[in-house]
C-alpha cells in the first residue's frame, strides 16, 4: 500500500506490517539522509475517512531506545509527501502509536512508520517543526526578504549629489534604478514565482 524513497536509493515497497493499521520501513544509514518521500502505491486506497500519519524514528543516543517524531500525513487526496529528516536527529520524541513493537535493533537504522488513522484525528496532530519541506510560499518569503535586504543595504550608502566627492575609479548607480529593479522583480514574482527558471 505504501512506498518510501530516499534520493540515490532504490524505492522501498517492503513495509513491515507491525499491526493491522501500522506499517514500518527500515531506513539504514539514516545519518546520511536529508529527505524522505512517503507515498501511496495507488493499488489500495485508504478506507473512506482515513489517512496515514507519517512518523520518523531514530535511536536515542543516550538510551538506545527509539525516538518517534510525527512528520505529517498522507491521504487519498494527498497521496505523497516529502519530509526533511536531517534536522530531526536530536530532540524529544512525542506521543506515537508504535510503542516498542517496531523498534530497530541497529543503532544506524532509523524507521519511517505509517499509522492509519481517522482524518479528523490527523487534522488535530501537530508535526514536529522542521519536518515540512519548503514550499513556494516560503520561497516567496525568502525572495521578499532578499529584495528588502538588497534595497536597504544599497540605500545605506546613499549620498546626495552635493555630498559626492569626485572619484574616477568609482561607479555610481542611482537608487531609483535599484528601486525600479526591486519593484519589477516583486511584480514578476507575484505573477509567476518560477519566472527566474526560464
Amino acid at each position: 500500500m505504501f512506498g518510501c524513497l530516499v534520493a540515490g536509493r532504490l524505492v522501498q515497497t517492503d513495509a513491515v506490517q507491525v499491526a493491522s493499521d501500522k506499517f514500518v520501513f527500515n531506513l539504514p544509514d539514516y545519518e546520511n539522509v536529508n529527505h524522505v518521500v512517503v507515498f501511496m502505491l495507488g493499488t489500495v486506497p485508504f478506507p473512506v475517512g482515513m489517512g496515514g500519519a507519517v512518523y520518523f524514528s531514530f535511536p536515542d543516543p543516550v538510551s538506545g531506545g527509539p525516538v518517534w517524531q510525527l512528520l505529517g500525513f498522507i491521504t487519498n487526496d494527498k497521496p505523497s509527501a516529502i519530509f526533511k529528516i536531517s534536522g530531526l536527529k536530536a530532540g524529544e520524541g512525542g506521543a506515537h502509536p508504535f510503542g516498542m513493537m517496531a523498534s530497530s535493533s541497529s543503532p544506524s537504522v532509523a524507521q519511517v512508520g505509517v499509522s492509519v488513522e481517522a482524518l479528523d484525528q490527523l487534522a488535530q496532530q501537530i508535526p514536529v517543526s522542521g519536518a515540512a519541506v519548503s514550499t513556494v510560499d516560503s520561497f516567496l518569503q525568502f525572495t521578499q526578504k532578499m529584495l528588502d535586504s538588497l534595497y536597504n543595504f544599497a540605500s545605506s550608502f546613499a549620498v546626495s549629489q552635493a555630498q559626492m566627492a569626485p572619484n574616477p575609479t568609482e561607479t555610481f548607480i542611482p537608487s531609483s534604478c535599484i528601486l525600479k529593479w526591486y519593484e519589477n522583480f516583486q511584480r514578476r514574482m507575484s505573477q509567476n514565482p518560477n519566472f527566474w527558471k526560464n
